[in-house]
This record gives C-alpha cells, sequence and structure tokens, in this order.
C-alpha cells in the first residue's frame, strides 16, 4: 500500500533526537531556542515562538489580542477545524466567508462583505502551500473606513487600532508571496510541525510575529512564553542557573511549550528544507502535472505564478475531477484505495460537519467551498514517494476515473 503522507525519518534525525536524549535537556531548552532562531531567520519575520502545535499558536494569539464573548472572527469555511475551533474556544463566533471561483483560497471581497464592528480578526487559510492574496487582505483592514468600523477593547486592539490578520500557516512554511517568505507576509503567522506536514517535529507549531510599530515583537515572544508555561515567569532553563530556583505565577497561563526533542528534529528539517525538502516535493507535483495536463477531466492544481513571484511549499496535490458528483469522487477514491494507493480529500467544509451545522451553519451558503469539496482528491506527496510509486499512483488515478466517468469505455 502506498501511503497518503509518511514522515522522513532517516539517520540525520534519529542521531540528532538521540543526542538531545543522551544531553539530559529533552523539555524547552537550547535546542527550541536555537529553533527558533532559525526559523525567524528563514522566515524573514520579526521574533517567532515555537509550540506543542499550530492549534495552541491560534489559540494563544487570539488570546493575546483580546478575542472573547460577543466578538467574531473571519475565516473561510473551506479549512480544519482547528482554525474554527480555536474561536470556539474563546467564546467568540467564527463568521465563514467562501473561497474564491477558481481556488482553495478565501475570497478578499467575501471578507469585505462580512466585515463589522464585531470584527476582531482575520484568519485566512494558506490551502496546500498555496499563500492567500495577503496584498489585498492586509490593504483591507488598513482602509480608513474599515478601521472606522473597529470596536477596539483591549491594549493589543487599541494599540493596533485595526482588525488584526492572523494567518493558518500550517501548510504554507516555506511558500513565497511576491518575494517574501510565509512568516513575514502579514501580522502574524501560525505554522503546523505535525507529522504529515513538509517539515516535521513529530508534533508542533510555530507563531511567526510580524506586527507593526509600535509593538516591540520580542517583548510580545516574552510574554508568550510566560502565556504558554502556566504563567510562570521563569522557564526551566533559567531556573537551572545557580541560586535562579524561585518564581512566580503571573498569569493563569497555558501549557503548550515546545520540547527540545522536538526543536531537534525541526533543526535538522528546516536545515535541508529549501536545498532538498521542497526539491523534492516539487518533483512530484511536476511529475503529476505532466501526466494528468493531458486529460480533459484533469483540473491541476496551482503552485506557482511566476509574473507574481509567489511559489507554494507544494505540500499538497489537490487534484479536481471536472464535472463529477460528490458521489462519483467517494467511487473513484473506492477504486483507488482498491489499487493500494492511498489518497484523500481536504477538506470538508466546516458547515458540513455535525458541530458547526448544529450551530447553525448551511453549506449552501458557501457554494464555491462545496463545488472544490465535491470533487476535490489528494493525491500522495511525501520525500520518500519514488518515481515508480509514482507511476503507481498516476495509473490508479487515471483508471479509476475513467472507470467511473466512462463506465463504457467511452
Amino acid at each position: 500500500m502506498i501511503p497518503f503522507s509518511p514522515p522522513r525519518i532517516d539517520q540525520k534525525i534519529i542521531d540528532s533526537v538521540t543526542e538531545t536524549l543522551l544531553s539530559g535537556w529533552i523539555t524547552t531548552g537550547p535546542k527550541t531556542k536555537l529553533f527558533e532562531k532559525e526559523l525567524t531567520r528563514y522566515c524573514g519575520n520579526k521574533s517567532t515562538i515555537c509550540l506543542n502545535s499550530a492549534t495552541a499558536g491560534l489559540e494563544i494569539m487570539l488570546r493575546w489580542f483580546g478575542v472573547g464573548e460577543g466578538d467574531e472572527v473571519i475565516l473561510p469555511a473551506y479549512t480544519y477545524s482547528a482554525t474554527a475551533n480555536v474561536v470556539i474556544h474563546t467564546g467568540a463566533r467564527p463568521v465563514f466567508v467562501d473561497i474564491n471561483e477558481n481556488n482553495f483560497l478565501i475570497s478578499a471581497a467575501a471578507i469585505e462583505k462580512a466585515i463589522t464592528s464585531k470584527t476582531k480578526v482575520i484568519m485566512p487559510v494558506d490551502f496546500a502551500g498555496m499563500p492567500c492574496d495577503f496584498d489585498a487582505i492586509n490593504a483591507l483592514v488598513n482602509r480608513a473606513d474599515v478601521k472606522t468600523k473597529f470596536a477596539p477593547n483591549s491594549d493589543a486592539q487599541k494599540t493596533l487600532g485595526r482588525i488584526l490578520v492572523l494567518a493558518d500557516a500550517a501548510h504554507s512554511v516555506g511558500a513565497v508571496y511576491k518575494g517574501k517568505k510565509s512568516g513575514s507576509l502579514t501580522d502574524v503567522s501560525v505554522f503546523s510541525f505535525h507529522a504529515v506536514k513538509n517539515l516535521t517535529t513529530a508534533e508542533g507549531g510555530a507563531v511567526a510575529l510580524n506586527l507593526p510599530a509600535p509593538f516591540d515583537n520580542d517583548a510580545i515572544y516574552q510574554q508568550l512564553c510566560i502565556s504558554s508555561l502556566h504563567g510562570q515567569n521563569k522557564d526551566a532553563l533559567a531556573k537551572m542557573q545557580k541560586g535562579n530556583w524561585k518564581y512566580d505565577i503571573i498569569e493563569a497561563g497555558y501549557k503548550c511549550n515546545m520540547t527540545d526533542l522536538c526543536a531537534a528534529i525541526g533543526l535538522v528539517e528546516i536545515a535541508r528544507y529549501d536545498s532538498d525538502t521542497l526539491v523534492k516535493r516539487k518533483h512530484i507535483v511536476d511529475v503529476y502535472n505532466q501526466k494528468l495536463k493531458n486529460y480533459s477531466w484533469a483540473n491541476l492544481p496551482v503552485h506557482q505564478v511566476q509574473s507574481e513571484q509567489t511559489e507554494s511549499c507544494y505540500h499538497l496535490y489537490p487534484l479536481r475531477i471536472n464535472g463529477i458528483t460528490e458521489v462519483q469522487r467517494d467511487a473513484i477514491m473506492q477504486l483507488i484505495f482498491d489499487q493500494d494507493v492511498s489518497v484523500n480529500v481536504h477538506f470538508i467544509p466546516l458547515p458540513m460537519l455535525s458541530f458547526y451545522k448544529n450551530q447553525g451553519y448551511n453549506i449552501s451558503n458557501y457554494p464555491n467551498a462545496y463545488a472544490h469539496f465535491a470533487n476535490e482528491i489528494t493525491l500522495p506527496v511525501f520525500y520518500n514517494l519514488t518515481d515508480e510509486q509514482l507511476n503507481q499512483v498516476l495509473t490508479a488515478v487515471i483508471s479509476a476515473v475513467e472507470k467511473v466517468i466512462m463506465p463504457n469505455g467511452f
């Protein structure tokens, strides 16, 4: 069975984790701090904190900004549940908007229509490694008439003086938008390093801070370190200094710090990310494109817009099959599975899921999201996928599609 997206675990990863285990320092320590610095250097943002998940990063930033009951957060209907769940956790209301007609990314026009005096945050989602239209989104929140609607109710909101753009960049580490790396494209971006991501730390995430003046991003980093460790004003590394055992709890914080064991994996991954990982992932996407472009039923994903210096990080290959129904899509997937190839769907739109349906959301209000979901099949993309396996995937996909859409052979 060809798997969907196993992590790359090789001797470099094993040696790095082993070294960390033997060092005696396995929780948040020197490797985590180094990984944060490497991410900041790589992305070109102002400061970065590593945590145990992207989900934690999104929620901690919503809470830092003072989002709570009565507030609204705008996000795409087409995303994974984590993006919306964190809004629910704060007591605020997720406001779903549709994606563009021609891609999986949130519609800036739909965002504009959804803004009210209750809107505190916009959470664009970089789907499959492709960045959203941040020029349009950043311009929107800075527009005078939109800023006039903004009703701040926390110190951070008063300082910013407008809606915060908090990018769910779980898919997009290494992506480039108009010549700039993801992480430096808007106010705050949150990465995921989950096991299926391009750059993994087994479990983990990072908050890339890039807030404008007068914010001090390094000071916010220090504040988030406290918030992510029970509100304790000294981490374990600081307490290990001679005579420095005494600490204080200055807020009711959380427990979502990254460990050095995870950072040890991340340090290996980031060192070879551009020169190796992304090269291989691009090769896989190119092979899929070269073969599938010959079929009229294949609606290929866009991973590059060269005229705009924009390029995805090739996280997913979301193939759409023109002219099929959701039922036909599911039948095609089953035929692919029957040929020992794993595929997936990214994503089931949130208004179709029980929790959000029960909250009153209706998929009929998001026609583009449903249209993209109904005919989408995500093909395997992972580092150790061989050319022989790629051919097996393509054979399985092509035969399955043609069996369903041309059952009589024509």
